[in-house]
Order: structure tokens, then sequence, then C-alpha cells
């Protein structure tokens, strides 16, 4: 704790303490469905607490976002950022829509492994020599990085090896961990954005996307519950000799239950994905009606040339394959990867009208499309 000169700053100091929970309950909360970030708003800045930076995490990580052209707030936390900021290095593509529907596309300036990026508006920056690449996440070119010199890292982590995000903060540059992808339900992945607009500046903007997508997601769940038919999915592929597939917690799990399927490992406790013999897989799913999601596969016919085994499952035998890859950007990246987390809408839309095809009767998927026979 900072040597405090009045009595009176030595209380504000101790009651902003971000270690104090109620910092983190007063003020306007708007997260409905994210819960793993909270924050509240302080005269003169406001308080961001990142609850669950990785599986597993025992602490948070606390930010203190104040305006730029003021003096930072003398709190406690693990990071300042002055907002809004004017440049960002992103290290993960499931970040970039967040820029992008916010109007701040302009303000990345770096990324690992750029080809990844599917965005045509971030393309085109990328393709005019304003996006650096910085070499891939996991062995970031800290170097070129620190050179750059941008205003804000947004970082994610499995683990709590901080080894690279440490020598950025080091370097002068703030970093914030984006945890999105630790939440269970796809809205509130999607509620990120959220974060994006107080990093922006962009509060009321990322609301208004927000609201959007969540209305567009309950209406469809809402018609869905109306049917009394749940076909029965599957989904996963084999790596080598095991079948990977979503626990029954997973948030694929969870988009399949809102679109109406019956997903066979639904009653599962996984939160991640679970790996399982194919004898176990077929002997459970060798008549589900549907097969969602087979990795890269573009055809039946690839399925049966990697291994004849698939062709045992009734999906396969009926042509109800779905892949998400419909859209592959510019250098090979996926979209649905990219837009995916902030547009749960979209796939449920999806899946829902694979299950129900007189469902949203004038919607064209938009991610997923029904494998070929070659």
């Amino acid at each position: 704790m900072r040597n405090l000169s009045f009595l009176i700053l030595v209380l504000i100091f101790v009651s902003c303490k971000p270690n104090k929970k109620d910092d983190y309950t007063k003020g306007t909360q708007v997260f409905d469905y994210a819960k793993g970030i909270v924050f509240a708003k302080h005269e003169g800045y406001t308080l961001v607490n990142v609850k669950t930076p990785y599986k597993g995490a025992k602490e948070g990580h606390t930010y203190v976002l104040y305006p730029r052209k003021s003096k930072r707030p003398g709190v406690e936390a693990d990071t300042y950022i002055p907002v809004p900021a004017q440049s960002i290095v992103c290290t993960s593509t499931t970040h970039i829509p967040l820029l992008d529907y916010l109007g701040e596309t302009d303000k990345l300036v770096g990324f690992p492994t750029t080809d990844y990026i599917s965005s045509e508006k971030m393309r085109a920056r990328i393709d005019s020599g304003s996006v650096v690449e910085l070499g891939i996440d996991n062995a970031l070119n800290i170097e070129r990085l620190i050179q750059l010199n941008p205003e804000l890292v947004m970082a994610y982590t499995m683990t709590g090896d901080y080894g690279q995000l440490d020598k950025i903060q080091q370097a002068g540059i703030p970093v914030i961990i984006n945890a999105e992808y630790m939440e269970p339900d796809p809205l509130g992945r999607a509620e990120w954005i959220k974060l994006a607009g107080l990093l922006f500046g962009k509060e009321a903007e990322a609301d208004s996307v927000f609201t959007r997508i969540a209305d567009n997601y309950n209406k469809t769940r809402e018609l869905v519950k109306k049917e009394n038919a749940h076909p029965a999915s599957l989904s996963g592929v084999m790596y080598s000799d095991a079948w990977y597939l979503p626990g029954g917690q997973n948030y694929a799990a969870k988009l399949m239950s809102d679109a109406g399927y019956n997903y066979l490992w639904a009653h599962d406790s996984t939160e991640g994905f679970l790996s399982l013999s194919y004898e176990t897989v077929l002997e459970k799913a060798s008549q589900a009606d549907y097969w969602l999601g087979v990795a890269d596969y573009p055809s039946l016919k690839s399925l049966a040339d990697a291994s004849e085994r698939y062709t045992y499952f009734k999906p396969f035998q009926t042509g109800k394959v779905y892949s998400y890859n419909k859209r592959i950007g510019a250098k090979g990246g996926s979209e649905f990867l990219e837009l995916g987390y902030l547009r749960p809408d979209l796939i449920l839309n999806d899946l829902a009208k694979i299950a129900y095809p007189d469902m949203l009767p004038n919607y064209e998927l938009y991610f997923y499309y029904q494998l070929p026979k070659e």
C-alpha cells in the first residue's frame, strides 16, 4: 500500500482495493449471461475483474480503466489501462469481431499468424500492411511487439504461465485477459463484447450489438420449444484411435440442446471434450439422426476415405452430416471459429434450421452446410 499523507485518501484507497467484494457489486451490472467478468463504475475510473482467467485459476485479475487524459487513479490493481484505446494487439481470432462490430477495425496493429483471420475488413487492413505479423501465438515475437508499442494487448491464456505476458507488461504495455472461452453459456461468450466497449469508449454500441444478438438467440430458442420432436445428434471425429466430442456441459452441447436436439451425451457432466473409443461412440450413436461437426472433412467421400468405420453410422448413410466450415477466409481461416463466439445466434439458427427445415422459412445456413457425397 502506498504512503498517503492524508487520512481521507487512505480511507478512499482502502475502500477501492479490488480484493473487496463490494467493489465488484456496486455500480451498474450489465452482464446478464457472462459469469467470468464483472465491473463497477467509480468516479474517474472503472474497475474490471476477470474472475477466472483460465480453467482452475484460484484468483482473478483486476484492471483499472481510466480516461486517457487524466491522472492514473490511486487504486490498487494488476493493470492500469487508459481508455479509449487507440491501438491494440489481439492474440485470438475471436477478438477480431469485437473490433469489427464496434467500428474499431483500424485499431488493430499486430496479430500472431495473420493468415488465421477471416474478416474481410481486417484482411484489407492486413493486406495494406497496417497489421504486423507477430509469429506463432504461443511463441510471440516479444521484441517485435514491444517495438510496435501498442497501447494495449488483449490476450488469453489456457494456463497460469504468464511468462510472455509478464514480459510485455514489464515493457510498459498493459495486457488484459479475455477469458470469453471459459463461459459455458453461448450468450455469455458473446457478452464479452461489452469489455471491448469499455476499452474503446463504445459502451452503448456494445450493449446494442449484444442486445440484438441475445434477442435473435432467444427468439429462435422460443420457437424451438414449440417443437415436439427432438432428433438425436452426434458430434466430433476420431484423432488417432480416440473420438473427440463435446461433453454434456460444453458450449457446443448447450447450443445443440437450445436448438432442439437430443444430444446423446447431454447428461454427461464434462465441460470440455470427451475422448472415447470408437466402439463406445458406435454403440451409443450409430442410429443418431444428425452428425453435426466433422472437423475439416469436406465430403462424405473424404470421411469414408479417412476411415471406413465412419460409414457405419446412420447419418452417414442418410447423408445428414454437416460441417460448420461453409465460410473460409482468404488465407484458410475458419469464420466459424472467428465469429462464432460473438454470433451464437447464427449458430443456433443454423442448427434449428437443420433440425426443423420448415422453421425460419427465409433463412439460409450461415456457418453450416450439408456434406456432399464427393
